[in-house]
């Protein structure tokens, strides 16, 4: 079965985003050896564009071929006419205002996104990525198998969480980490428990 793998950058006070939705504070820290790592590691989580620029276009994806996002990451890209940020993956969109795809490589649903996350999970290929944001983390936390938090040397105070959801404890096994020079930290984190039956 196919795993469900939340990764994502956060602040080392637990928010992935300013409270307005902003992340660009964070992207002083992805340079040097984090940056090389993340290119070899994890290149489908580059967005196209980026992959030219830092000579990975051609990459194959290693771990993941599906994206799942919000709205609220999906739109920044979409502000400035980026309308297929990972041509490279299927991309999948939840939101129930945006209404139709604005590019035929991004599918838009309104459908549950525990719904849509467990069909995935049942079909073959590579694993899945949660790209973000906070709201649709706290929504899928059922059905997270892997955590794995890019945690950058700075602290905000208020922003998006890492998780938006009520209380409701799920336990993870760290399993990796590695501390980068420029402070940052990845911490990769397995479901001690597993996921819920849908």
């Amino acid at each position: 079965m196919r795993k469900l793998t939340y990764y994502v950058g956060t602040t080392v006070d637990g928010f992935i985003a300013a409270p307005d939705g902003d992340y660009q504070f964070l992207m002083p820290y992805v340079g040097g050896e984090f940056l090389s790592h993340l290119c070899a590691e994890y290149p489908e989580t580059v967005p196209t564009p980026g992959r030219a620029a830092l000579g990975i276009a051609e990459a194959p994806n290693r771990r993941f071929d599906t994206v799942v996002m919000g709205r609220g990451t999906y739109q920044p890209g979409l502000a400035v006419g980026l309308t297929s940020p990972y041509a490279h993956l299927r991309q999948i969109v939840f939101s129930r205002g945006l209404g139709e795809s604005p590019d035929p490589a991004v599918e838009i649903t309104a459908a549950d996104p525990l719904d849509v996350v467990r069909e995935l999970k049942r079909q073959d290929g590579l694993g899945i990525w949660l790209c973000g944001g906070g709201e649709l983390a706290g929504r899928l936390l059922p059905e997270i198998d892997e955590l794995i938090v890019k945690q950058s040397p700075v602290a905000i105070g208020a922003g998006v969480p890492l998780f938006r959801a009520g209380f409701a404890p799920h336990t993870f096994t760290l399993t990796d980490s590695r501390v980068f020079p420029n402070g940052v930290t990845v911490r990769t984190f397995g479901r001690t428990t597993a996921p819920t039956a849908g």
